[in-house]
């Protein structure tokens, strides 16, 4: 208040010499009106935000409390306290660590920084254990709902935050921290608020543990049976239509407004873009010498894949450029009955015919439409200690073992380590369906739609975004300052960035006239 007056004293001053000469006529200058803000048709008094980690706040591969804060519904219900929002709570972790322990007991991971020391910057977890009990439940209702790890018709299963399911995988640990009663719903709980406007975003997990598994889980298209799935399965288009019309159905009940934003196309995420598909380096002195010789040893099996007519599965490594990794395709025919024929009829014994019918029956070089997950280079031309232990138990001494279990170099490269076409063609296709679900209902419920595909694909992976200082915003790990460290979740500008999507989407669908928040107010990346 002092600086106030003392402003204005000045103005007082500089009037009153001006009136004391020649210019009299001059006045002070005056500073713009306040922008007078505005909820238009929207009510946003008790503001309730339902979701997964997205909604949470979780970056870095944890949740933690500055992420919390950071969360794009924490900031949307900045703006909303600008035309009566109220108090906004939210279910805090208990430091920054973002691990989490049940009953003393480590079970949940601390979050990720990179540590610049070691010259050359890999995700490493912060050290030290996370104050986080998952026993020592909060009370309270909490307006932020969003629960990390959780599937869309997970939002209405009894139970999901019940302490005891936790260590079998039946609950969920961020949730048993914050539910009401031990058989509550997360929608349960998000409604009994009774919110006069909800943000809804959910569904990106119903697809994405599939993606991040390399497509190890199963396509459950035509099965609309949620209990029947495994943890990294696609959930059925049709059950989560039915879960999420339920969903509006319930948030909708007693007039709240609302918006709602679809499915990005995980696959465009930094997880999935950051590994190329060719990283053997022939210049790396553990992999170059050995170049010639591996060549040398592939040239009769890829004879064998010539006769078989499938030449495009021949292994060649390259001297002069990266190479391709060699990796498992569980699409392809599983040709190890025949390529262990062929070489036997070629001369080849009994022994050595077997192995190598075992080894590359599905493999073949990956290729630029191959997706290789994030976490496969902790593993890529290691020794894989199950192959090594797979193939002394088939006859061969430690040594031959051990040159044929090298990760993606002798030793395909496993389903989990990789996204192939076929793969990708099942996220395309239930990320189409969830969208078009998420589109119409949002027109039948009369909600505001936030369309954060077509945002992270036309914007963000294409040029990025271009922030008031002139600095681009993009995709690309580590430096872009869309994403966090776990390739997977926004950073805190990132999050801000979709927090203005929301915004956008609420001003055009109520008549508001909300700011939306400052970007460059929000870190790219958290230094350690």
């Amino acid at each position: 208040m002092k600086k106030i007056v003392t402003l204005l004293a000045c103005f007082g001053l500089v009037f009153v010499s001006c009136s004391d000469d020649d210019d009299a006529g001059v006045l002070p200058p005056v500073d713009p009106p306040a922008i007078e803000f505005t909820a238009g048709s929207a009510d946003f008094s008790n503001y309730v935000s339902v979701g997964n980690s997205l909604t949470a706040g979780f970056s870095d591969a944890a949740l933690f409390i500055d992420g919390q804060t950071a969360s794009y519904p924490a900031m949307l219900s900045s703006n909303f306290a600008l035309v009566g929002g109220g108090e906004f709570n939210i279910p805090f972790m208990a430091d920054n660590l973002g691990g989490a322990t049940l009953g003393g007991t480590p079970i949940l991971g601390n979050r990720l920084f990179l540590s610049f020391s070691s010259g050359s910057p890999i995700p490493t977890p912060v050290s030290g254990m996370g104050a986080t009990e998952i026993s020592n439940v909060l009370s309270g209702s909490f307006n932020n709902m969003g629960v990390p790890g959780a599937k869309s018709f997970h939002l209405i299963a009894p139970g999901y935050g019940n302490l005891q399911g936790v260590p079998t995988g039946a609950a969920n640990p961020y949730f048993a921290r914050f539910a009401s009663t031990p058989n509550t719903t997360v929608l349960a709980d998000a409604a009994v608020q009774n919110p006069s406007f909800f943000s809804l975003w959910i569904g990106n997990n119903d697809i994405l543990s599939y993606a991040t598994s390399g497509g190890a889980g199963v396509d459950q298209t035509g099965n609309p049976d949620p209990s029947t799935y495994g943890g990294n399965d696609i959930t059925d288009p049709m059950a989560f239509a039915g879960v999420y019309d339920a969903l509006l159905q319930t948030l909708t009940a007693n007039g709240a407004g609302g918006v709602v934003a679809n499915i990005p196309d995980v696959t465009s995420i930094p997880f999935f873009t950051t590994v190329p598909h060719a990283p053997l380096d022939p210049t790396n002195p553990a992999f170059g010498p050995q170049i010639p010789t591996l060549n040398q040893n592939f040239t009769l099996l890829n004879q064998v894949f010539a006769f078989l007519q499938v030449p495009e599965r021949s292994i060649t490594f390259s001297e002069t450029g990266p190479s391709a990794l060699v990796i498992k395709d569980e699409s392809l025919t599983d040709l190890s009955a025949q390529i262990t024929q062929v070489l036997l009829a070629n001369g080849v014994d009994q022994g050595t015919a077997a192995v190598t019918g075992f080894l590359y029956g599905q493999a073949r070089q990956a290729t630029p439409d191959d997706l290789i997950v994030f976490t496969s280079q902790t593993v890529i031309a290691t020794l894989n200690q199950e192959a090594f232990a797979t193939l002394q138990g088939l006859g061969l001494p430690p040594e031959s073992a051990g040159q044929l279990a090298i990760n993606g170099v002798t030793f395909p490269l496993e389903d989990q380590w990789v996204l192939t076409p076929t793969e990708q063609t099942a996220v395309a296709t239930a990320v189409t369906a969830y969208n078009q679900t998420i589109a119409a209902l949002a027109m039948q419920y009369d909600v505001a739609l936030v369309d954060a595909n077509a945002y992270l694909r036309d914007v963000i992976s294409a040029d990025g975004q271009t922030l008031a200082d002139g600095s681009v915003v993009t995709d690309t790990y580590g430096t872009g300052g869309g994403f966090s460290l776990d390739g997977v979740h926004p950073s805190p500008r990132g999050y801000a960035l979709l927090a203005n999507l929301f915004v956008d989407a609420i001003n055009t669908k109520y008549g508001s006239n909300l700011p939306g928040v400052n970007p460059l107010e929000f870190t790219g990346l958290y230094i350690e």
